[in-house]
C-alpha cells in the first residue's frame, strides 16, 4: 500500500486542487491532504478556517474511492524542522506532491521522494482569482466543485470574505 501527501492551503478547494487529487489517486491507494496555513483564517489571502477547509474537502471527496485524510499544519517560521513538523502531524506517508520550489526542496533534503504534476488551468484555477471572484460577486461557483460551493454558502464565506477585504477608510 502507498500513501502520498499532497499539501495545499486550499483557500478554498477548488477544481484544479481536484484534478490534482484525481491525479495522485492513479499513484496511491491512500492520501493525506496537508490543510496549509492552518492557524490563519479570516483574512483575504486566507479566509476560511482550518475545519471550514476540512469541511470543503471532505464533502468534495466523498464519491472518490480513495482513503484520503485532511490534517491541519500550522505554519512554521522555521523551514529547516518544517518537513519533521508534518510528518509529526501526519500520518506516514511514502511520497510526497508539490509543485512549490521551496517544498520541493525541504521535502527532498529529508530524503523524502517528491512528484510534481502539470497544473491545471493554472491562469483561472488558483485560489487568488477564486478569492477575486467571491470578493467581486463574480462566478466563482464553476471554479470549485460543487461540495465547495455548497459548503462556502453553509458558512457564509463570501460574506465573510467580501467582508475581510473592505476598508474602514472613510474615502477622506
Amino acid at each position: 500500500m502507498t500513501r502520498g501527501f499532497y499539501i495545499g492551503r486550499f483557500q478554498p478547494f477548488h477544481n484544479g486542487h481536484l484534478s490534482m487529487v484525481e491525479q495522485i489517486a492513479e499513484d496511491v491507494d491512500e492520501l493525506v491532504l496537508g490543510i496549509g496555513s492552518a492557524d490563519d483564517s479570516h483574512t483575504v489571502r486566507n479566509p476560511f478556517t482550518a475545519g471550514e477547509r476540512i469541511m470543503m474537502i471532505t464533502k468534495a471527496l466523498v464519491d472518490y474511492d480513495l482513503v484520503t485524510y485532511a490534517v491541519p499544519i500550522e505554519d512554521l517560521e522555521r523551514n529547516s524542522v518544517w518537513v519533521s513538523h508534518v510528518q509529526s502531524m501526519s500520518p506516514d506517508f511514502e511520497v510526497a506532491y508539490s509543485n512549490n520550489p521551496l517544498v520541493i526542496q525541504l521535502f527532498r533534503e529529508a530524503n523524502i521522494e517528491i512528484r510534481q504534476s502539470p497544473m491545471f488551468n493554472r491562469e483561472v484555477l488558483e485560489g487568488t482569482e477564486v478569492r477575486e471572484r467571491m470578493i467581486n460577486d463574480g462566478n466563482w461557483e464553476s471554479l470549485v466543485p460543487e461540495a465547495v460551493a455548497d459548503v462556502v454558502d453553509e458558512i457564509d464565506g463570501i460574506e465573510r470574505i467580501q467582508m475581510i477585504s473592505g476598508s474602514d477608510s472613510d474615502g477622506n
